[in-house]
């Protein structure tokens, strides 16, 4: 009876909200409700054909009112809202965001609609196609049907490009092998016309500086055979003469110093510098020439193209000490085919001071706020060297939980300097056309747990950035070092780690010291693509050398130390992974998949804390505490007590993420996720059972469900999110789902399962 009287209630409301939305109709209006497109052949439709039709269908305009379930639920919002008044307000939001207006059949027009199929269809080479267009009237609603007869689909029999022996004529040639248009393929008007942009592309990219796509035709011959077509692909006569010459480059003229709306004519003489293949009118000389030969790629003589046209500007742009960059080509005045480049810079302030105010919270119920000062110096040396140099200071405070007052306390400094060329004793040749940068960071840190401990952390790092090419990013780091050294550990942290010795690691001195590289390709800039990705790999060495030159060996005698100190010894690698899908023009699916591992030998058995992985928080499993999962099935009862004792670490990572984002009304996105993963060690630790990383890891994960809310406001994310635990890997095998147990209307279970997230950006 139950589902009787369900299905009798969705019928209901079908009929309900049907005949409530015609009601609201005027007098003589009808709603419009779509439109068919029907394909008549004498044989059943083809592959080919049902592919003619999809895209017809696209074509057809206007689109009908949304329909769910048969109804049409944003319609019927826009009408029990009525009249509204203001341009604003909860009415006028559900309105106009939530709500449609009714598509009438008034704004139909069965001509224009039936032309447009007609055209698609002759230029997708159904040159004989007949096209009909009727529409049904039921009631107060009108339906559009399109009938179209294509007969068959004309082919291409040959292709003929320009047989003579000119410069222009021969590079067209070139392209032969990989044309778009090629024999017994369909004839498209759409591919006639990327064929002609694709020739237009290479030939920029060979001098022929003023050429158009324009200024080729394709003929269409469709005379010579049944349902077959000859293309004639030709440089149009009144093309005009330039089009049809190669450039090379002349005088690259320089203005380092330009000023919008200024007029460079009155450049003085004793401005000049002649610097190699280029003239600079720089009368402060507040850049060195050098500068421009990095970032520049076109040199004096050089065939044109547009590759090295657009990577120049790229160059210069991201030199960041130019507010605007721009330049022209213009014929020059001498004999045979040459441009003269000019490049007007403006250059930024080259000093600036930041003052940042920021609040904070994280999962372990710290609240706080840090400030930071910034100051920048965007051409230290002259070279376009970017300098800068930050202070920072601040705290966090548990305000809830069962042990409070181990507030957090933070104060440090980090100066980096960045040169846009690589510093080496060795003369090194480009690694492409994109500008290399060498880059030194140096940086302290103090942070006093007060109660527990305190920690000062020094760092140092000298190495390099590359771009092979728009899509793939190198850093390698010839000697990164680390230095932590704890302080001040106190009685009761003491007490603590005699009941738990893990926490020993946190309060060790810690050397690490070695090369890093990482690897990146991505292609999210590519905002058109459907699907983008993005890949980071990195590895990181510590100690290898010094071990091997010491014969370290921890296992055979005691660890070697330098300055006092042992140093680690490990391998670390990790991989991060991640996918967008375009879902429509305001949705996306976005996964992330990062696996990570890190080995301990010869001067070490374990990992060092600070270089080991952690799991969990805002922005990784967001249904957890901050570093609050694992290793493994361990299980610590102070994770789920807001204690200090919960930053868990591990030796191999694996994590998956994958959210919906969807934009809800304007600046405001939201989305829905779900995360999994776990972290696990190596070896067998005593202190920690069922930590050790074994076959059975896939039953060892935690899974986090949630939603949040994504406030885009142009110059940052700000981020929300409520999430909840769905899988508990420490709980014993069988019982690790907890779907079963999720209660909202629970305090106890909102107290010990909700977490609540604010960060600054997305969170992968």
């Amino acid at each position: 009876m139950n589902k009787t009287y369900l299905l009798y209630f969705l019928i209901s409301a079908l009929f309900i909200s049907s005949c409530s939305n015609l009601n609201y109709l005027q007098e003589g209006e009808m709603l419009y409700t779509g439109a068919k497109v029907k394909i008549e052949d004498k044989d059943t439709l083809t592959k080919e054909y049902r592919q003619l039709k999809t895209e017809l269908e696209k074509l057809l305009r206007p689109k009908p009112n949304t329909v769910i379930l048969g109804m049409r639920p944003s319609l019927y919002i826009y009408n029990i809202v009525g009249p509204v008044k203001k341009e604003k307000g909860f009415k006028h939001w559900l309105k106009t965001k939530i709500g449609e207006p009714p598509v009438l059949a008034s704004q139909l027009d069965l001509k224009h609609n039936k032309d447009l199929l007609q055209n698609y269809s002759e230029n997708e080479g159904y040159f004989n196609t007949t096209t009909m267009a009727d529409s049904i009237h039921k009631e107060k609603t009108v339906k559009a049907i399109y009938t179209l007869k294509p007969r068959r689909q004309y082919t291409i029999r040959t292709v003929k490009f320009p047989i003579d022996s000119s410069a222009l004529s021969t590079a067209i040639r070139n392209l032969i092998p990989k044309s778009l248009l090629q024999v017994n393929e369909g004839y498209s008007f759409d591919k006639i016309k990327e064929e002609r942009i694709r020739i237009d592309n290479y030939l920029k990219e060979n001098g022929f500086f003023y050429f158009s796509p324009d200024y080729l035709k394709i003929q269409v011959d469709s005379t010579v055979s049944d349902h077959q077509v000859d293309l004639i692909v030709k440089v149009k006569n009144d093309a005009p003469t330039e089009s049809k010459n190669q450039y090379k480059i002349n005088n690259i003229i320089i203005y380092p110093n330009f000023t919008v709306g200024s007029d460079t004519a009155k450049a003085t003489i004793d401005a000049v510098i002649k610097h190699h293949d280029f003239t600079i009118y720089d009368s402060e000389k507040l850049f060195k020439p050098e500068i421009f030969d990095r970032a520049l790629t076109f040199k004096k003589g050089d065939l044109y193209n547009r590759t090295n046209h657009n990577l120049s500007l790229k160059n210069l742009e991201n030199l960041g000490a130019f507010k605007f960059v721009k330049n022209k080509f213009v014929a020059a005045d001498t004999i045979g085919n040459y441009l003269d480049t000019y490049y007007y810079l403006t250059p930024l302030d080259k000093k600036s001071v930041r003052l940042e105010l920021l609040a904070k919270t994280n999962s372990a119920n710290y609240n706080g706020t840090e400030l930071n000062l910034n100051w920048s110096n965007r051409n230290a040396f002259g070279g376009a060297e970017l300098l800068n140099i930050s202070i920072y200071g601040g705290f966090e405070v548990q305000v809830s939980g069962q042990n409070t007052g181990y507030n957090v306390y933070t104060a440090g400094t980090e100066a980096n300097l960045l040169w846009p060329k690589i510093l080496s004793p060795f003369k090194t040749k480009p690694f492409s056309g994109y500008m290399s940068k060498t880059k030194v960071t140096a940086g302290y840190e103090y942070q006093n747990r007060t109660q527990l401990y305190s920690l000062q952390t020094m760092k140092a790092a000298f190495g390099y950035l590359w771009k092979s090419n728009e899509r793939k990013e190198h850093q390698l780091n010839i000697a990164e070092i680390t230095f932590a050294r704890p302080k001040d550990v106190t009685a009761l942290y003491q007490e603590e780690v005699d009941k738990n010795p893990s926490l020993a690691n946190v309060v060790e001195q810690q050397l690490v010291f070695g090369p890093t590289y990482s690897y990146i390709y991505s292609n999210t800039m590519k905002k058109e693509k459907r699907n983008t990705i993005y890949y980071k790999g990195s590895i990181s060495l510590s100690g290898n050398l010094a071990g091997l030159i010491t014969s370290a060996d921890i296992k055979k005698k005691d660890t070697v130390e330098v300055f006092g100190v042992p140093f680690s010894q490990f391998i670390r690698l990790e991989n991060e992974f991640k996918h967008y899908l375009k879902l429509g023009k305001d949705s996306q699916l976005a996964s992330r998949i990062i696996v990570g591992t890190g080995f301990a030998y010869g001067n070490s058995n374990e990992m060092p804390f600070i270089s080991q992985f952690f799991i969990a928080g805002t922005n990784s499993i967001r249904g957890f505490r901050a570093r609050s999962i694992g290793p493994g099935i361990y299980y610590d009862p102070a994770i789920n007590t807001d204690d200090y004792t919960q930053d868990q670490s591990g030796d191999i990572k694996l994590e998956m993420n994958t959210e919906y984002r969807s934009k809800i009304y304007r600046m405001v996105k939201g989305a829905v996720f779900v995360d999994a993963g776990n972290i696990w060690l190596l070896n067998d630790n005593p202190n920690k059972p069922g930590a050790k990383f074994t076959s059975d890891f896939m039953n060892e994960l935690a899974v986090g469900v949630g939603a949040g809310l994504r406030f885009d406001l142009a110059v940052l994310v700000f981020r929300t999110d409520l999430a909840f635990p769905i899988r508990k890997p420490y709980l014993p095998a069988g019982n690790r789902w907890v779907i079963d147990a999720i209660d909202f209307g629970s305090g106890s279970w909102r107290n010990e399962n909700l977490i609540f997230n604010i960060a600054i950006g997305y969170p992968f």
